[in-house]
């Protein structure tokens, strides 16, 4: 008769970080590692102790609750801020869906944006009541989304569709037609300034991609366009850039077609990323080694291919944290439209900073202000990095 033998289960290692544990290893691992640790913070607590202070204590904070709506919308209509709310809801739809059926990066960003939502809902100071409903109800809509979409997964074209048509109908929703529309002088705030980064994100990096394969492309008329076109720009400063794109495009358009501002500053936002995107990618084309092109080539694949198959997953593997450092710049860049009369987010503040009820409470706006780039700018830093992760680049 067979033995029977009985292997215990070996269970992996857990992965799951133990903050105790990260700061015996990382800070307090030896004495010597110990006295460091304090020592640094003692000096962190004296270098930054007036800063503290400024913050808690002597800081006029008064200055953001009422200026709130100002900050997020600029001068849009406060009759007509049912169109911002219609499509933050929609937005909050969509994120909820994609992170209930792809979960993984999809469930990270649209957690953090309920807890951002929550804590809009949850502040003990003032808030314009519109904000802290439309955050209480956008963060019910992501909940419920999420459970829909981790239930039915056969919703997955439907959201695809959504997320093409998301820009289209926002642009309509927030503009309107006839009687009821909306002059996009009006836009303002962080409203215009994400409509702007988005837009321009969205748009330079297909465009930059295009770019790099033409300048590394064997017909000549091709190389010479893309190479003339991305030094041109690259070799302008994007104020100059904005004041050509303002005053001077409206001259060379047919009859009297004037496109909007907004459209303008949008199209000047990606052309001017799109040269300096097309840098990064091309820098990534080449650290692809030849092999590859010469593998694919063995295999029957064409050129288009080769390049959407084989090299470009590749290339751009290699420049995540160049092509994320690009968006942050473009977002950042977002400010200057204040020159050509638009009011994104840093032109609004200083708008209010114009009251002379606000006078004197340049820091408080100013700090505010830095904080929401921040916020933004890190948070697009952190998913990067997740992706990174993700694709395994950097590890051997």
């Amino acid at each position: 008769m067979e033995e029977l033998t009985f292997t215990p289960e070996i269970k992996p290692p857990s992965t799951k970080k133990d903050p105790k544990r990260w700061l015996k290893d990382n800070l307090f691992s030896n004495w010597y590692n110990t006295l460091l640790t304090l020592l640094a913070i003692v000096l962190l607590y004296f270098l930054f102790k007036g800063v503290y202070t400024w913050v808690f204590t002597q800081a006029k904070w008064e200055v953001i609750p009422p200026n709130l709506r100002k900050l997020s919308v600029g001068k849009f209509p406060k009759d007509q801020l049912w169109r911002v709310g219609q499509v933050i809801y929609v937005l909050a739809v969509l994120m909820g869906l994609s992170a209930g059926i792809w979960k993984g990066l999809n469930q990270q960003i649209t957690s953090a944006v309920a807890c951002v939502g929550a804590v809009i809902a949850l502040l003990p100071i003032q808030v314009n009541t519109s904000l802290r409903e439309a955050a209480i109800i956008a963060t019910t809509l992501i909940a419920v989304s999420y459970v829909l979409g981790r239930d039915l997964q056969n919703l997955k074209r439907w959201v695809i569709i959504g997320w093409v048509l998301m820009f289209p109908w926002m642009m309509f929703m927030l503009h309107g037609f006839g009687e009821n529309s909306i002059s996009t002088i009006l836009w303002g705030g962080l409203l215009l300034t994400l409509i702007l980064a988005v837009v321009g994100i969205v748009a330079c990096f297909p465009i930059g991609i295009l770019l790099a394969l033409g300048r590394r492309s064997q017909l000549p008329a091709i190389r010479w366009i893309s190479i003339a076109y991305i030094e041109v720009v690259r070799g302008m400063p994007l104020v100059t850039i904005l004041f050509m794109g303002s005053l001077m495009l409206p001259i060379f358009m047919p009859g009297d077609f004037r496109p909007d501002k907004v459209i303008r500053a949008m199209i000047v936002l990606t052309l001017f990323s799109a040269a300096y995107m097309a840098e990064n990618v091309r820098g990534g084309l080449q650290a692809v080694p030849r092999g590859q092109y010469e593998a694919a080539q063995a295999v029957g694949l064409a050129y288009p291919q080769t390049m959407t198959f084989i090299v470009l997953p590749q290339a751009l593997r290699s420049v995540i944290p160049t092509i994320v450092g690009q968006f942050i710049a473009l977002f950042k860049d977002t400010s200057l439209v204040s020159i050509i009369a638009l009011t994104e987010v840093l032109g609004t503040a200083d708008e209010i900073l114009g009251d002379p009820k606000w006078t004197g409470y340049q820091p408080e706006l100013y700090v505010f202000i830095a904080v929401i780039y921040f916020i933004f700018t890190f948070a697009m830093s952190h998913v990067s990095q997740i992706v990174e992760a993700e694709l395994g680049v950097g590890k051997h």
